[in-house]
């Protein structure tokens, strides 16, 4: 525990250290709260529409859940934002320690594997919590201030669901970043598993056979998609926990090949 413990303190120390997790958290915080006040007015200006042409013509205003389309929008966001920002965020946690030639000592020093690869992760994970935790501002005043507010359970799905994509996305960076000592490479790497993951289910099109339904399966965003609108589904839930496990696991084995080699 106490080594455990050690390793996600240096971890945090080094990623607040550099100016990297400030630039993340402020392009995070300035983009989220952009699209938020966008997606607000562009609901807004429909529903006014709506309204409009229901007095225009004499009819009655459809059934329109505006808060609800706001953080359905919002939800959307975070989800692209932590697709694009993770990548950076995992880029040099493992690379960074093979070009300095840091992981000898790791690797062949009292400490576990799994002591080293949760307390990187486990620091990560810190990380987009800071990230995320302050978003939830914007979305307590339209709890507050809209009417009618949207239900907190719905808000509080959400980010479940935007932490837990967050969480897996970081398990598959880290991976990603063990297998290289170039922090761009990792980088691009990451980036590029992240759009094969987001965009596979086009693959398996419209089809009900086992194959394509497998493919479905494996879109990281699909199982996003019942938690922006306040479902709780365990097997989204069993999926992104998988999909972590399968993440550390990866890194683990990696981490043993390059201990053999050497």
């Amino acid at each position: 525990m106490r080594n455990y413990l050690a390793i996600m303190t240096k971890e945090l120390h080094n990623l607040f250290v550099s100016p990297i997790a400030y630039v993340l958290i402020g392009v995070f915080f300035a983009l989220t709260g952009y699209f938020f006040y966008m997606i607000l007015v562009n609901v807004i200006d429909f529903t006014m529409q709506q309204a409009f042409q229901a007095q225009q013509f004499g009819t009655s205003t459809p059934p329109f859940d505006a808060s609800a389309a706001v953080m359905r929008g919002f939800f959307s966001v975070l989800s692209t934002l932590l697709l694009f920002l993770v990548p950076v965020m995992t880029m040099g946690v493992l690379a960074e320690e093979k070009k300095q030639g840091t992981i000898e000592l790791l690797l062949t020093s009292p400490l576990t594997h799994l002591q080293l690869i949760l307390g990187k992760y486990t620091a990560l994970v810190v990380l987009l919590l800071v990230m995320l935790v302050p978003t939830m501002f914007n979305s307590l005043l339209l709890y507050f201030l809209s009417e009618p507010s949207p239900p907190l359970a719905t808000l509080l799905v959400g980010y479940l669901g935007a932490f837990l994509l967050g969480g897996a996305l970081l398990a598959t960076g880290l991976f990603v970043s063990s297998l290289t000592e170039n922090q761009i490479v990792a980088a691009v790497l990451t980036f590029g598993v992240f759009i094969i993951l987001w965009v596979i289910d086009a693959a398996a099109g419209t089809g009900t056979t086992l194959t394509s339904e497998t493919i479905r399966y494996l879109s990281i965003l699909n199982h996003y998609d019942d938690f922006t609108k306040g479902v709780l589904d365990s097997q989204h839930l069993f999926f992104y926990l998988s999909f972590i496990f399968l993440g550390l696991f990866l890194t683990s084995v990696s981490l043993d090949s390059s201990n053999w080699r050497q």
